[in-house]
């Protein structure tokens, strides 16, 4: 690999018309979208069912996919090895813009999901960026919930009297492991970090003409999940010129919100283990490495190369950011 191709990848986007969708993601965001419905932007990714192009540097042109086929290691780090050997990107970085609400959904973990789906399962993380008032999400289940209850209640159309509603604002965060029955609310804007998977079983819908999975959902729906809430931060650093949180910890990523003020920086190496996914959700921020700079603005995003060695990130202006890594398997 030479190392003129091992720097920060950006890319452009891949968008979804779900019929929950509208025109935030422009008209709140200040996105270039296309005309229409446009419920999701796939920032990062490389499924089948969309793949992110590489639109700087040396590697424009060619989609996240191939880009990995050709860096391999380099791109993905040691952290990755059965990411590698499956030919598949390990996350997924969207962003969703619910106008109406989502199905009400679950997502299958690694185990159930491999063995009906050929996939991963599906572990998420919402970042809320905009939130109307009054916006709620659905997120787990109320108190006396069974399996057979909710098996009846899918059956006579009452499923929402076993689901909470949770109200949401701006800069929560919300963790969604496999088997947590959820939807997005109308109002809604998010920034998501999962699994690179496509896989949701729908159990309700609203009455869109759309095709649900009771059975599937039983099989994978964690009962448990009783009156979860929105997740609470945990400050690594915390000083005038750098606040770190840890927002997000699970097998499959870990990641912080930073905020630096106007000339702040923050450093960091990537070692080879992993590779980095860098945000800024709001302000703006340059991505220094030994081959040059990269200046992102809210709301973009950036994939460093596990290879890529030294960086620093320094805010312009006052910024928000995230940082996304895979942990060691």
């Amino acid at each position: 690999m030479a190392e003129r191709e091992i720097y920060p990848l950006t890319f452009d986007p891949v968008f979804k018309d779900y019929p929950w969708g509208g025109r935030n993601l422009g008209n709140k965001l200040g996105r270039l979208i296309p005309d229409g419905i446009v419920a999701e932007s796939w920032e990062i990714a490389a499924h089948p069912n969309g793949s992110s192009t590489v639109n700087n540097g040396p590697l424009a042109g060619l989609t996240l996919a191939q880009v990995q086929a050709q860096m391999g290691l380099a791109l993905l780090g040691e952290n990755n090895q059965d990411a590698l050997a499956r030919g598949k990107f390990p996350l997924l970085i969207k962003l969703l813009d619910a106008n109406r609400w989502l199905s009400v959904q679950v997502h299958p973990g690694d185990e159930y999901a491999l063995a009906h789906e050929n996939e991963w399962g599906k572990t998420e993380m919402w970042v809320v960026l905009h939130a109307e008032a009054g916006a709620e999400i659905i997120f787990g289940f109320k108190p006396g919930v069974t399996c057979e209850h909710f098996a009846q209640a899918i059956a006579d159309h009452s499923v929402e009297r076993w689901l909470q509603k949770l109200p949401v604002a701006a800069g929560d965060v919300v963790f969604v492991p496999s088997g947590m029955v959820h939807a997005l609310g109308p109002g809604i804007i998010v920034a998501e970090v999962q699994q690179n998977s496509d896989v949701t079983y729908r159990i309700y819908d609203w009455g869109r003409p759309r095709p649900i999975h009771v059975q599937q959902a039983l099989d994978v729906l964690d009962f448990t999940q009783i009156m979860p809430t929105v997740l609470a931060p945990t400050y690594l650093v915390k000083d005038a010129m750098l606040s770190v949180e840890q927002i997000g910890v699970c097998p499959y990523f870990e990641t912080e919100r930073i905020a630096l003020p106007a000339g702040g920086s923050f450093f960091g190496f990537c070692d080879g283990s992993t590779f980095e996914i860098w945000a800024v959700l709001n302000g703006a921020a340059t991505v220094d490495w030994a081959g040059g700079a990269l200046t992102l603005t809210g709301v973009s995003w950036a994939l460093l190369p596990a290879a890529l060695g030294e960086y620093q990130v320094t805010a312009a202006e006052q910024s928000v950011l995230l940082r996304v890594v895979t942990p060691e398997g």
